[in-house]
């Protein structure tokens, strides 16, 4: 492996607005009167002069990583609720107010940025000959350890370095369009349609299902059966008690996005990596159910996974505790390669790969005997000590370019040719 210079470090400046909406405690709550409701009342008593100064106070605030910050607060009073109160008497300068006093600067990634996939960009206009532009997800982790999604962007030339883009200093949430089914299960679509750049998107929990963490998002580029690619993602929605696993559909601008829960009996753990392609007319998984070996699925329907057979058990020594995937199998000449984890002594995680069959990928042809990238001493330390950890690659030009997470803290990369990866398989 050729590791890369390139670390993306957590940044506390970064932050994005989330709904703030404080409540009752049990025992305390007053029928019919909701504390929204009571904070707006306390807020309507305010004259012009303390308003605009209240105003004033928020959009300092907020402004010096903020855009269009009128926009946000007007936003935000539309979506509380129970306020209690008669909006159509209200003046543009108490919505705001009131708006800011329901929103909270929310720093997404001030505690760690980790969990790298990769995809293509859509659009690679412009480059030179041999250079891609990628997108990347990222597990960010802020206050209250709550994980959200967010991305850069950047470009690649094979046997060159990796170029990442400066993201926008903050973020934006996206808008809750719509939720379908019911609560603790529901699909949501959400719109981030006033970002400029994807940079700006940041995906944090929105349902009860997810409300501690939307985490290690397997982003994958999903040919159609027509040839059309789009953007699917698997991540693992935490609710702080039980994990299970999520679809994430994403627009061709990353600027739409559609989350679903799955269905069935694999639904219930994480970790899942789907095939970039139907095989034999249907949709193809990676699990780690057992959280011990890496499972092959197969289904008619893109959102509900049973069960399966065991593909990958533990072997080797840096293995023996568990296994699971590092991203969606990537489709090469000679089947498909896929990254996988192993947990050994110490609680050390690996990244490894193994080839299967590309027309039948239930028969394993080849794995490596030991990891491409082990925890070394350089980049032992953070949050959770001695783990690297992907949540997908890319190969370009018979190159591997893999983003990793370093002890649950930091990204980095490094690269290596296919080639080499195949070799080093028994």
């Amino acid at each position: 492996m050729t590791h890369s210079k390139v670390i993306l470090h957590p940044d506390p400046s970064r932050t994005v607005v989330r709904p703030f909406e404080p409540g009752d405690p049990d025992g305390y709550v007053t029928e019919g009167h909701s504390r929204a409701e009571r904070i707006a009342k306390r807020v309507l008593t305010l004259d012009e002069a303390q308003l605009k100064a209240e105003l004033e106070r928020i959009t300092d605030s907020f402004s010096s990583r903020q855009d269009d910050v009128d926009y946000i607060l007007t936003r935000r009073f539309e979506q509380v609720n129970g306020l209690g109160i008669d909006v159509n008497g209200i003046s543009k300068l108490q919505k705001l107010v009131i708006g800011g006093y329901f929103s909270e600067e929310y720093s997404f990634e001030a505690a760690a940025l980790f969990n790298p996939s990769i995809v293509l960009n859509h659009d690679q206009s412009g480059l030179p000959e041999g250079t891609i532009r990628f997108v990347l997800s990222l597990r960010g982790i802020g206050e209250g350890h709550v994980s959200s999604v967010t991305f850069r962007t950047g470009t690649w030339t094979p046997g060159g370095e990796i170029e990442i883009d400066d993201p926008c200093p903050a973020g934006i949430p996206p808008q809750l369009e719509r939720s379908e089914g019911e609560e603790g299960r529901e699909s949501v679509y959400l719109s981030c349609g006033g970002t400029r750049d994807i940079s700006e998107t940041v995906l944090f929990p929105f349902t009860a299902a997810q409300r501690q963490g939307i985490e290690d998002l397997r982003l994958c580029s999903f040919q159609e059966d027509d040839g059309r690619i789009s953007h699917l993602g698997t991540y693992t929605a935490f609710s702080g008690l039980i994990a299970r696993s999520e679809l994430l559909r994403i627009g061709e601008d990353f600027h739409h996005f559609e989350m679903h829960p799955f269905r069935g009996a694999a639904a219930q753990s994480k970790g899942m990596a789907i095939f970039p392609r139907r095989i034999d007319g249907r949709y193809v998984m990676l699990g780690r159910q057992d959280n011990e070996n890496v499972w092959l699925m197969r289904s008619d329907d893109l959102l509900t996974w049973e069960s399966g057979e065991i593909l990958i058990p533990p072997k080797y020594q840096w293995e023996f505790v568990q296994m699971g995937n590092c991203g969606s199998p990537l489709e090469i000449d000679e089947g498909w390669l896929v990254l996988t984890h192993g947990v050994g002594s110490a609680r050390n995680y690996c990244i490894g790969a193994s080839l299967l069959d590309k027309d039948d990928p239930s028969k394993l042809i080849k794995r490596m005997e030991l990891p491409l990238v082990h925890p070394s001493p350089k980049e032992r330390d953070g949050y959770v000590p001695n783990v690297v950890y992907s949540c997908g690659g890319l190969i370009h030009d018979r190159m591997l370019l893999l983003p990793y997470g370093v002890a649950d803290s930091f990204t980095t990369f490094a690269t290596v040719p296919v080639d080499d990866v195949l070799a080093a398989m028994v």
